[in-house]
C-alpha cells in the first residue's frame, strides 16, 4: 500500500537537499568512482574498495570520506560493504569512462561559480537578473571563456546531459525527410551524429564557437564543421535546424536574436526544432529545476509552449507542433514562413 510522506518530512528533505548534492559534487570532483573496480570498463570485477584506500588515492581524510559515502549510499549511489564501497548502477554513472557518464554534470554544478550563484539566489528573485552577476559581472559564458579549465567541465557536462537525452529525441521524431540538418550550438556533435545515423541520407552541419569546433573529430563525409557565433552569424543554410537546450540559456532578447539569425539563413519551409524543457502546468519537476538554474546562472529560462511559440513567430517562423519525448524535454517544431 503506497505511503504518503508527512508534510514536515517534505519540508525537511527539501531544506537539507543541498547536503547530499554537495557531497555528490565533491565525490565527482575527487573521481572516487574511478578508483572502484566494476565501473565502465568491461571485464573488471565488481568488488568493494576500502574507504582508507579510496581516501589515500584521493588525498582526503578516510573518516570524513566515509561519512560522505554513507550519505550517498542512503540516497542510492554506491553500495556499502564492510569497511568499503562498491558500485551500483547509479555510481557507475560517476565513472569518467562510462558511455553515459554524468560525472561532468555533477562537477559543473559543484563549481564555485554555480554553487555560489545559488547562495545569491535572492538577487535573482528581487531583480530577475542572474545571480551569477554578483560573482562575475560579465556573466556565466564570459567567465567560461576566461577560465578554460572550467569551460572544459562545462563541455563535459553538456556532453553527458545530451547523451542521456538523445535516445528520447530520436524516438520521438523522424529526421529522415531532411537533406541537410544543422545543429546550432551543437557542442561536440553527439546529437547531430546520432541524428545522422537515424537519417542515413542526410548531411549534417555542426555550428558552434571556434574553440568548441576545434575539439571535434569527424569521421566520414556526411558531417561538416562550421565555426562561428550565433549572435553575429552568418549561420549555415539547411532544411532543418536543431536547437537542443540552447535557447533556454538566454533571455528573450538574445533567444530572439538567435532565431532571427536562423531565419535569415533558412529558406521558406525550413524546419526549426527547439529541443528543451517546456514549463507550465504538469511539467516534469526536472524542468522547473532547470528553470531556476537558468534564473540563477545564465539569465535564461524554461519557457511555456506559448512563450516559445511567441519567440518563434516574432522571428519569422510558424509553430506547428509540440512533441512529447520519453524524457523531460519536448520538441517545439516550427516552419520558416
Amino acid at each position: 500500500m503506497p505511503t504518503t510522506t508527512a508534510p514536515h518530512e517534505i519540508v525537511w528533505e527539501i531544506t537539507n537537499g543541498m547536503v547530499a548534492s554537495r557531497a555528490l559534487h565533491l565525490v565527482a570532483e575527487l573521481g572516487i568512482a574511478d578508483h572502484i573496480p566494476g565501473g565502465a570498463a568491461a571485464g573488471r570485477a565488481d568488488q568493494p574498495v576500502g574507504v582508507a584506500d579510496l581516501a589515500a588515492r584521493c588525498g582526503v581524510h578516510p573518516e570524513a570520506l566515509d561519512r560522505l559515502m554513507r550519505l550517498l549510499t542512503a540516497h542510492g549511489i554506491f553500495i556499502a560493504e564492510g569497511t568499503g564501497y562498491r558500485h551500483n548502477d547509479a555510481s557507475r554513472l560517476l565513472c569518467t569512462d562510462h558511455p553515459m557518464s554524468m560525472r561532468g554534470f555533477a562537477r559543473l554544478m559543484g563549481l564555485p561559480l554555480c554553487w555560489d550563484s545559488f547562495g545569491a539566489l535572492e538577487h535573482s528573485v528581487r531583480t530577475s537578473a542572474p545571480a551569477v552577476e554578483t560573482i562575475e559581472p560579465k556573466g556565466f559564458f564570459a567567465y567560461l571563456q576566461a577560465h578554460p579549465g572550467e569551460a572544459q567541465v562545462f563541455a563535459d557536462a553538456m556532453t553527458a546531459k545530451s547523451r542521456a537525452d538523445i535516445a528520447a529525441v530520436l524516438g520521438a521524431y523522424d529526421f529522415r525527410p531532411f537533406r541537410t540538418i544543422a545543429d546550432i550550438g551543437g557542442g561536440r556533435g553527439h546529437l547531430l551524429q546520432a541524428v545522422l545515423r537515424a537519417a542515413p541520407s542526410a548531411h549534417g552541419v555542426l555550428f558552434d564557437l571556434p574553440d568548441v569546433i576545434s575539439t571535434v573529430e569527424v569521421a566520414g563525409d556526411r558531417l561538416t564543421l562550421a565555426p562561428g557565433d550565433f549572435f553575429s552569424g552568418p549561420l549555415p543554410t539547411a532544411d532543418a535546424y536543431l536547437l537542443m537546450e540552447v535557447l533556454h540559456d538566454w533571455a528573450d532578447a538574445e533567444a530572439a536574436t538567435i532565431l532571427r539569425g536562423i531565419r535569415q539563413a533558412a529558406a521558406p519551409g525550413a524546419t526549426v526544432l527547439v529541443i528543451e524543457g517546456v514549463a507550465g502546468e504538469g511539467a516534469d519537476p526536472r524542468v522547473h529545476t532547470l528553470d531556476v538554474i537558468m534564473l540563477a546562472v545564465t539569465g535564461g529560462r524554461e519557457r511555456t509552449a506559448a512563450q516559445a511559440g511567441a519567440l518563434l513567430t516574432s522571428a519569422g517562423f510558424r509553430p506547428t507542433a509540440v512533441i512529447d519525448t520519453a524524457g523531460p524535454m519536448k520538441i517545439v517544431e516550427a516552419v520558416a514562413v
